[in-house]
């Protein structure tokens, strides 16, 4: 950005930038202005240049564990948070997932995000609600009706895996909103941007999800990568803890 200097970290300019680009973005159905997608491109431009150093991130190494049992045992949490900055606009932090830890099917509402591996290798599954069609499908076993009113049509959008090579993923309110997150071959951690933050009171909580299976849906007309998912309780085997931010700090 003009005016920045060498020593100002990358981590700090991201953050400038996020302020810049989340300030006001298009909402749900909006189409994005030549500024917010200018604003956004150098967003992305940025976050693809952080690597694990700039954020003073020691990558992991597996646990040694006997075989079939996780490394996350113990109580401990199979993902931790590093929280870096958070205003009303967006939230920027790194979570960080123990080999075999997944970050369940879960929504963004009405959220912007973009997210960069700063090492390991992640899995993300993009998903997209589609509108519901009149009628339900047919659910073997029947549903309770309580149910059957949480079932959402959606599409698998794309399923890729990402290091710390990849660009930024990156989510919208119309586009990628829901996705899964797999740790693959061991530990990985993300940087993550989410525009506007989390915030039940304001209608952007955080739901969770399970595809139901071919089996458990017949529903004949259904269309390639076309699923239903469930909305469900967060998975008891899925919590998140904290730890510091060990990096350069941000200020706003």
């Amino acid at each position: 950005m003009p005016g920045d200097s060498d020593m100002t970290s990358i981590v700090q300019r991201i953050a400038r930038q996020a302020l810049v680009t989340y300030r006001s973005p298009p909402r749900v159905g909006e189409e994005a202005g030549k500024s917010f997608l200018e604003n956004h491109g150098k967003l992305r431009s940025l976050m693809s240049e952080v690597r694990a150093a700039d954020l003073k991130l020691v990558p992991r190494r597996a646990a040694d564990s006997p075989p079939g049992v996780p490394p996350y045992h113990h109580g401990a949490p199979p993902v931790t948070y590093m929280h870096i900055c958070e205003t009303d606009h967006f939230s920027m932090g790194v979570f960080l997932l123990k080999s075999g830890a997944s970050i369940p099917l879960h929504d963004h509402p009405g959220m912007h995000g973009m997210l960069k591996v700063m090492y390991g290798k992640v899995r993300i599954s993009c998903f997209d609600r589609l509108e519901r069609p009149a009628g339900s499908p047919q659910v073997a076993p029947p549903l309770p009706p309580a149910q059957m009113d949480s079932l959402r049509r959606s599409v698998l959008r794309s399923t890729g895996e990402y290091t710390e090579e990849s660009g930024p993923c990156v989510l919208s309110p119309d586009r990628d909103n829901l996705h899964q997150i797999d740790a693959v071959d061991g530990p990985t951690a993300f940087m993550d941007i989410l525009a506007p933050p989390y915030d039940p009171d304001d209608g952007r909580d955080c739901h969770y999800y399970k595809v139901l299976t071919e089996a458990e849906v017949k529903h004949t007309e259904q269309k390639e990568k076309e699923v239903w998912l469930m909305e469900i309780s967060q998975p008891p085997d899925f919590w998140c803890g904290g730890e510091p931010y060990p990096g350069p700090e941000v200020c706003l």
